[in-house]
């Protein structure tokens, strides 16, 4: 999408990022039965304080049209990645911005600073029951299916694991 901007978000994209990311998983049906997890998607100081937390901004507008936060293994929002890998979580597109490339350019920036790093992978979790859409960004991407990485954080919530093999340099 051209006129976007992923960079690395600041305290004063904490609210909008806020407010998007608890938006886009209540329209996609995410948080239905949550278990409080709506305040943990909320809380982006505490990500930010152990992960990164990027967003994709408007270049014309300025606005916060999407986040994702980014984290290494052994870090405290690090589910499922092990040494070498990387790992992002709470990827989010504001629902009147859906549709418009959001979603790819962040896990790409996910991708670019894990090879940026080093890692040799990314591995990130899914919800069973997520939208078609997001299923198909990750296969656009690379990402398979890894079942011995899939787990339940709750009863009712299947989580799917993908890992993207990154090129060796």
């Amino acid at each position: 999408m051209s006129g976007l901007l992923v960079r690395l978000a600041d305290a004063t994209d904490f609210p909008a990022v806020a407010r998007l990311t608890v938006a886009a998983y209540e329209a996609d049906g995410q948080l239905k039965g949550e278990h409080g997890y709506g305040a943990v998607l909320a809380d982006v100081s505490t990500r930010a304080a152990s992960g990164e937390v990027l967003v994709a901004v408007d270049e014309a507008t300025g606005a916060v049209l999407g986040s994702v936060t980014f984290v290494l293994p052994g870090t405290p929002f690090a589910e499922l990645s092990g040494p070498g890998e990387a790992e992002f979580r709470m990827l989010a597109v504001d629902p009147a911005a859906q549709g418009r490339g959001v979603g790819a350019a962040l896990a790409q920036a996910c991708v670019d600073r894990a090879a940026e790093l080093g890692c040799t992978a990314v591995v990130i979790c899914v919800r069973a029951g997520m939208a078609v859409s997001a299923h198909r960004l990750y296969e656009r991407l690379g990402f398979v299916r890894m079942p011995e990485k899939d787990w339940s954080p709750v009863e009712g919530v299947a989580l799917l694991g993908l890992r993207l093999e990154l090129p060796r340099t």
